[in-house]
């Protein structure tokens, strides 16, 4: 436990300015989007181009082109909650039909098979599956969080759970932590948004 902390205490004292920023604009922009609030989006893309430009200092080029669909998917989705939300105060969570849903696993699953082959055979990735999974389920997420669709929250929870499991397998407790942090916050958004769609709680922020 010790070796733990430590381990977390020396990412902290590591990080760059950049990586703080990062971190903290990564937080923010969860629990913006937990309060459905629409500062999310710009905050959100400022993180994702923090991030892309991190990804890309360190030649992770797969995972800055990555961060441009986010950017996209997250510009849109300001647009639609904006757009889209009619005479009401906001636009409502909502959620898949059954067949959504299996399409959306669907494609996910599909792109972490072609994934997980091009890493494994073209890149020195030491866990192909899982980098392919992780991206091709944040994607799935994210483009559902863009439409308000509830699903994107457990989608979310399952990315997160992978992403601590194998950091923490590579012994590399601090990127596990902030994926813990993560995985409260969207358990967090799971349940308000939860009740939004209940018709329990407004829109925060």
């Amino acid at each position: 436990m010790k070796e733990i902390l430590l381990n977390i205490r020396d990412g902290f004292a590591s990080s760059t300015p950049l990586d703080l920023a990062n971190l903290a604009l990564g937080i923010v922009g969860v629990v913006l989007m937990v309060r459905r609030s629409l500062w999310a989006f710009p905050i959100g893309l400022l993180a994702v181009s923090v991030q892309g430009v991190l990804f890309f200092e360190n030649r992770f080029y797969a995972d800055a082109t990555v961060q441009v669909f986010f950017f996209a998917a997250l510009a849109y989705g300001w647009w639609h909650w904006v757009r889209d939300k009619g005479a009401a105060p906001e636009l409502p969570v909502t959620r898949q039909r059954w067949r959504g849903r299996a399409l959306t696993l669907a494609l996910a699953g599909a792109a972490t098979v072609c994934g997980a082959l091009v890493l494994a055979r073209w890149t020195p990735s030491v866990m192909p599956r899982r980098d392919a999974f992780i991206a091709a389920f944040s994607v799935a997420a994210q483009a559902l969080q863009a439409r308000k669709r509830i699903e994107n929250w457990p989608l979310w929870t399952v990315v997160n759970l992978v992403a601590i499991a194998s950091y923490w397998q590579a012994t590399m407790a601090f990127t596990a932590f902030l994926y813990g942090i993560y995985l409260v916050l969207g358990l967090l958004g799971w349940r308000e948004w939860w009740r939004a769609m209940k018709g329990a709680t407004p829109a925060r922020g």
